[in-house]
């Protein structure tokens, strides 16, 4: 079980968004939406349990239960709010440890890409329509390793 962290500006709640330079806009029991006021884009959010969870990878309890419902909700309010093609999700490690999912809402043209991989990027059309972005600088991993992991990770997954 985490509890908050005073040193952590996103436990601090409102008292922290002053440091982060955030806006509370909207929280329940369990978590809580703010709304950055130094982006590139309208209404680029985070959203964070209100208990001290280092990252992802610690979510667990109420929080683990209710979180695709929450995202999903407030997703669609800043999609909707800000007209967006669609809204970015990302989770980072380091930085603050405090669990905070990172919302960018995200119209043609914008300050965001579509990239996730570092170095020259090639696209390739596959034949289901999909397009397939890799590295030019950082090759694919062999087919194998991919696959051996795979099975150890739905392995432990049961």
């Amino acid at each position: 079980m985490y509890h908050n962290d005073p040193k952590c500006p996103i436990c601090r709640g409102a008292d922290g968004d002053i440091e982060l330079q955030r806006v509370q806009v909207w929280e329940d029991d369990l978590w809580r939406l703010t709304i950055s006021l130094n982006a590139e884009v309208l209404a680029f959010a985070y959203l964070e349990p209100k208990r001290h969870i280092p990252d992802i990878t610690a979510l667990d309890g109420e929080e683990a239960r209710t979180f695709g419902e929450v995202l999903a909700r407030v997703s669609e309010a800043l999609r909707n709010e800000t007209d967006a093609d669609l809204v970015y999700v990302y989770v980072f490690g380091g930085g603050i440890p405090h669990l905070h999912v990172h919302l960018a809402p995200h119209h043609a043209g914008d300050a965001l890409n579509t990239q996730m991989i570092r170095g020259e990027v090639e696209e390739r059309k596959l034949d289901s329509g999909a397009t397939q972005f890799m590295s030019k600088d950082f090759p694919a991993l062999p087919e194998s390793a991919q696959l051996a992991i795979a099975r150890r990770i739905s392995h432990r997954m049961g």
